[in-house]
């Protein structure tokens, strides 16, 4: 699948929006996981509109002050990136209002909306997902547990979320999806290392 302009125009986008920003609790570049979620997207069989989706999927949630809230941001993705575009990033968009909502309401609320997500969305949102669950595994293995202290979550909440998202994802998506498979995967090897129990 060749990609058009329309995906650099976002990728430019995506990182003048980001640019400042890096990963929680790491000296990395926000960028990475936004680069790392279209790849998926792409290798999951998705199509442009969805990796562009996958490159923009954190921007209401974590830009929208400059544009005067999500709303207007949302239309500014609309106008540059077409309706279906912003649909996917609507969609994958965990909290809007400022401050969040506290963490056990956003992620259940989160959890309840998976089945009624278009399946466009739903591997867009699946992949931002595997590549968070991935670098807690890759952190795991080099920090071990202390790789949870930058959550505000437990180790008990985050291995909940995470086993729930896996378990939600491969109901929506079908237990054969690879985006489905391959977090279910990396999810089991996390609560293994991690030797706890999350019920």
């Amino acid at each position: 699948m060749p990609l058009s302009e329309g995906f650099d125009q976002a990728l430019l986008f995506a990182s003048d929006l980001h640019r400042d920003q890096i990963r929680k609790g790491a000296n990395i570049p926000y960028m990475s996981h936004l680069l790392s979620v279209a790849a998926l997207v792409i290798e999951c069989g998705g199509n442009e509109k969805q990796a562009i989706a996958g490159l923009l999927h954190d921007t209401l949630e974590d830009c929208s002050e400059q544009f005067g809230g999500g709303k207007a941001l949302a239309a500014v993705i609309e106008e540059r990136f077409g309706a279906d575009v912003r649909r996917m990033v609507e969609g994958c968009t965990d909290a809007e209002a400022i401050p969040k909502p506290p963490w056990q309401e956003r992620k259940n609320a989160y959890l309840s909306a998976i089945p009624s997500k278009a399946g466009d969305t739903l591997l867009v949102a699946c992949c931002d997902k595997l590549h968070n669950a991935r670098c807690i595994l890759h952190d795991l293995e080099e920090l071990g547990p202390a790789v949870f202290d930058r959550f505000s979550s437990s180790v008990e909440q985050t291995l909940w979320y995470y086993q729930s998202l896996a378990k939600a994802f491969q109901d929506a998506l079908g237990s054969n999806a690879r985006s489905a498979r391959l977090l279910a995967g990396t999810v089991a090897q996390i609560v293994k290392l991690s030797e706890a129990d999350p019920r």
